[in-house]
């Protein structure tokens, strides 16, 4: 062991982390009374500097994306990340604090002997969420992980942020585990497509012909974009984006200076307009509403959003709504219900997903074609279904929520109940947008709402804005307060008043 002297017991502030250099590591320092403990200083999912979060309810809590972590011992407890943090041992002697510049090593979970065939069909936020806890859980049976792309298993939210706005090469777009962790257990890698799955004779038949028995199974399938029935919507130039061969072919078709029609004004034609006009290209937006994303933020936030688009260049058309492509050979203009025609060569359609469930036997689907389950995220015997495909109990009433951070909660929860636990999603819903370099966070999934109340203002900088119904908040949506979102994305998991959310806003800024 190498030991170096970092910080004075002083230094240390309790509950607040402080980055420290330990030789050539950087190391989070977090202080429980006189307890001190050292971890890796960057949050193994995107890098986030540790030291920006906040340590609350035993938990260190990720500055960016909230992944939580066991103050006691670093194991992850919430993600997106899906990997604990690397710890360093540590000494505090007369009153300075000494941590040795190797990493702890890391324990492995006890494996028995176990007959079981477990199958993960997917390979996206939910499923790969999935795998990681089952092999974190010494799962020693046969484990099969099926997903129709290959390689699988990357962080999937950069498609549409960063890949087509060519800061990060489609290649480059992180995997979601380690290669490391995909060589523990008896995990088998096929790599295929689910012509049917059997819910009653717990049997999944391959498009190969192949058949597997199962003794448990999550569906994490996700959902397929949904292409409206227009005329001409075949065309060639007319694209969606839910992988990273959309992303390629979206990019090989995009020309900088030339038009993109982008359908849709949800988070996904938002982030891609943004992301497209970095790219170089001029982007028109589609849109049925006068303000886009009114319904899920708010008035003001959403008319803040359509301003600044239109400030770097966006042009908005609507509220109207497509009526038909045309084209020849391939896509030459979108026809609008206004009388518009807007001439391009390239379209992205951003008008939501359909769950992937059509090949599942034996169950009854609902209207979205969705899989109702139980409050355990149990479908039927053996099987559970986990992100985009599921409909599932929250705060008493049935839900869908296309959150891919939700997913991999949704993953971790099934995953553990596959192995006899009894857990339920009692977690807080949340995700990011990232639109011309600017962050926005939401917390909570507000079905219902009649009020917002403000601390600082959407229009000129960092705010947060409290969703309430009545005097009871809903969801917390964001752009900065890192300390405040990291605090309440684990207080939101108990009633939260008005007047409480703003104390606590209050008691932890930036």
């Amino acid at each position: 062991m190498t030991f170096h002297a970092v910080a004075s017991l002083d230094q240390l502030e309790q509950l607040r982390p402080l980055r420290v250099q330990v030789g050539t590591e950087e190391i989070v320092l977090v202080r429980q009374g006189e307890r001190v403990r050292a971890y890796q200083a960057n949050c193994p999912h995107e890098g986030a500097p540790l030291e920006q979060g906040a340590v609350c309810g035993g938990l260190l809590i990720c500055p960016w994306h909230k992944a939580a972590f066991a103050v006691d011992d670093g194991a992850v407890c919430e993600p997106p990340a899906l990997a604990g943090l690397r710890r360093h041992a540590v000494q505090v002697r007369d009153g300075q604090v000494w941590v040795d510049e190797q990493p702890l090593p890391e324990a492995e979970a006890p494996r028995h002997s176990d007959a079981r065939t477990f199958v993960v069909v997917g390979a996206g936020a939910a499923g790969a969420a999935a795998i990681a806890t089952l092999l974190d859980h010494g799962f020693a049976g046969r484990l099969l992980w099926i997903d129709q792309e290959q390689p699988n298993a990357y962080d999937r939210t950069a498609l549409s942020k960063f890949v087509i706005a060519g800061q990060m090469p489609v290649d480059e777009v992180s995997s979601l585990l380690a290669p490391v962790d995909l060589r523990q257990g008896q995990l088998q890698r096929i790599h295929g497509k689910v012509r049917a799955l059997d819910a009653g004779k717990r049997m999944i038949s391959l498009a190969d012909g192949q058949q597997l028995k199962y003794d448990a199974a999550l569906l994490a399938t996700g959902g397929k974009p949904n292409r409206p029935q227009l005329p001409g919507v075949q065309l060639p130039g007319i694209c969606v984006l839910r992988s990273r061969t959309d992303a390629a072919q979206l990019l090989d078709l995009a020309e900088p200076g030339q038009p993109v029609v982008i359908v849709g004004d949800g988070f996904i034609g938002l982030e891609a307009a943004s992301a497209l006009l970095k790219y170089g290209l001029q982007v028109h937006v589609v849109t049925r509403h006068a303000i886009p994303l009114a319904r899920q933020l708010g008035e003001r936030i959403g008319q803040t959003l359509r301003e600044l688009h239109e400030r770097k260049g966006v042009q908005f058309h609507g509220p109207t709504e497509v009526i038909g492509f045309d084209g020849h050979e391939r896509v030459e203009a979108v026809l609008l219900a206004n009388g518009e025609r807007l001439e391009t060569a390239l379209v992205l359609l951003g008008t939501g997903v359909t769950p992937a469930t059509r090949f599942v036997q034996g169950l009854a689907l609902a209207e979205d074609h969705s899989l109702t389950v139980d409050a355990h995220l149990q479908a039927a015997d053996g099987l559970w279904a986990a992100g985009d495909v599921a409909t599932f109990p929250l705060a008493g009433r049935p839900v869908r929520i296309e959150h891919w951070r939700l997913a991999q909660q949704h993953g971790v929860i099934a995953a553990a109940n596959m192995l006899g636990e009894r857990r339920r999603y009692d977690d807080v819903p949340f995700f990011w947008t990232y639109q011309h370099g600017r962050t926005y966070e939401v917390l909570g999934h507000a079905s219902g709402w009649n009020r917002i109340e403000y601390v600082g203002s959407p229009e000129q900088g960092d705010f947060i804005a409290l969703q309430c119904l009545d005097d009871q908040v809903e969801a917390v949506i964001a752009k900065g307060c890192s300390r405040a979102m990291a605090v309440l994305s684990q207080r939101m998991k108990r009633p939260l008043s008005s007047r409480e959310a703003r104390e606590l806003i209050d008691a932890w800024p930036d």
